[in-house]
């Protein structure tokens, strides 16, 4: 009997002690994020409000991937990976747990934003990420010399012809295809029409290449070839050209006719996380407008935050306003996950261009 009953209080011990150090685990959360994303401010803010604590680690998109994939989605409780890196890999590879929409405060998110990325994000029925920080690319322009330049195509106009740059990249094609009516995210899943698009996109821009200064190739070129004047009319990233703006207020991000593209960073629940409710807190926390305009400030991003504008620094909040009106955040095309092939196709069209005389 005392042996029967030794052993039973050691496994109710046992239990006890397995119960305090699952508490004391679901109390930490770890965060796997992008830098900027986690200012030392808001982590103590957040530790103070809910008890947490937070064990920050700084990645990119291909480290957190590796890292939940070495450990089949252990180690982290909440990571960052861009949106379409999150189907993919979860199709494949199972390293992130559904979202529980019901504990995400959906009132504090953009709505486009919030419906694009769960669609975006969605395996089998069920959601996995919900955005975070996110940026475009569109147009970059000098308003006294290129103010008629309202879409990707209106780069080709005579009227900038020789101080015109954009890179020979993926967001090249995606933007011209959408600027000449045509909804190349819409064909991912059908390699024949995607084709066809490529093709049309790649004739513009063989007839467009005598208006082009230069292919830039590296932000620092193009701002140098902006703030000289030998480029009035670029493709580039909104927070370049606010950069710009700031030393010449005739020079702009515009958000182009047909829709900037756009990127958004995520979050979601690595499969073997332990401290899911630390995670939702998180979210919800530093998705309240004033929290979120602070890690704008930091990272130099606005976030999918409703309403975080208001709050953010007041020259970047004038600049992100004027370059993006409520239509034209609505309008905005997020990119989805790339399918197998696709690159492929826009490799050769991107190499015939830049052969082209």
């Amino acid at each position: 009997m005392c042996s029967k009953q030794s052993g039973i209080i050691t496994a109710v011990i046992g239990m006890a002690v397995a119960g305090w150090a699952q508490t004391a685990s679901a109390d930490t959360l770890r965060l796997l994020t992008w830098g900027g994303y986690a200012p030392a401010d808001v982590v103590e803010m957040f530790e103070a409000e809910t008890g947490h604590t937070v064990e920050v680690t700084l990645s990119n998109n291909e480290e957190m991937i590796a890292k939940l994939r070495a450990t089949a989605g252990g180690g982290f409780d909440l990571a960052q990976p861009s949106q379409d890196r999150i189907a993919g890999p979860q199709e494949e590879f199972r390293i992130y747990k559904p979202i529980d929409m019901s504990k995400i405060d959906e009132s504090q998110f953009i709505p486009s934003m919030l419906k694009a990325t769960m669609a975006n994000t969605t395996v089998g029925g069920e959601v996995y990420g919900v955005p975070h920080v996110w940026g475009t690319s569109g147009l970059v322009l000098d308003t006294t010399e290129a103010g008629m330049v309202k879409d990707y195509t209106d780069l080709c106009s005579d009227a900038v012809a020789g101080k015109v740059s954009y890179r020979l990249k993926r967001p090249t094609l995606i933007g011209f295809a959408f600027a000449m009516g045509m909804d190349p995210f819409a064909a991912y899943g059908d390699e024949a029409a995607y084709t066809e698009i490529m093709e049309k996109v790649e004739a513009k821009l063989v007839e467009c290449k005598p208006h082009v200064k230069t292919y830039w190739g590296g932000g620092d070129e193009l701002m140098g070839l902006v703030r000289s004047g030998e480029v009035v009319a670029a493709m580039a990233w909104d927070t370049g050209g606010w950069k710009l703006n700031a030393d010449n207020p005739d020079i702009t991000f515009v958000a182009p006719a047909s829709g900037a593209l756009g990127w958004i960073d995520t979050f979601v629940l690595p499969a073997k996380g332990q401290a899911d409710e630390a995670a939702y807190d998180w979210i919800n926390f530093v998705m309240q407008p004033e929290i979120a305009a602070k890690i704008t400030d930091a990272a130099g991003n606005f976030t999918a935050s409703k309403g975080a504008d208001a709050f953010a620094d007041d020259a970047l909040k004038a600049r992100y306003q004027a370059s993006f009106p409520p239509e034209a955040v609505d309008n905005i095309k997020w990119y989805p996950p790339v399918p197998a092939g696709l690159e492929a196709i826009e490799g050769g069209v991107l190499d015939r261009v830049k052969a082209a005389n």
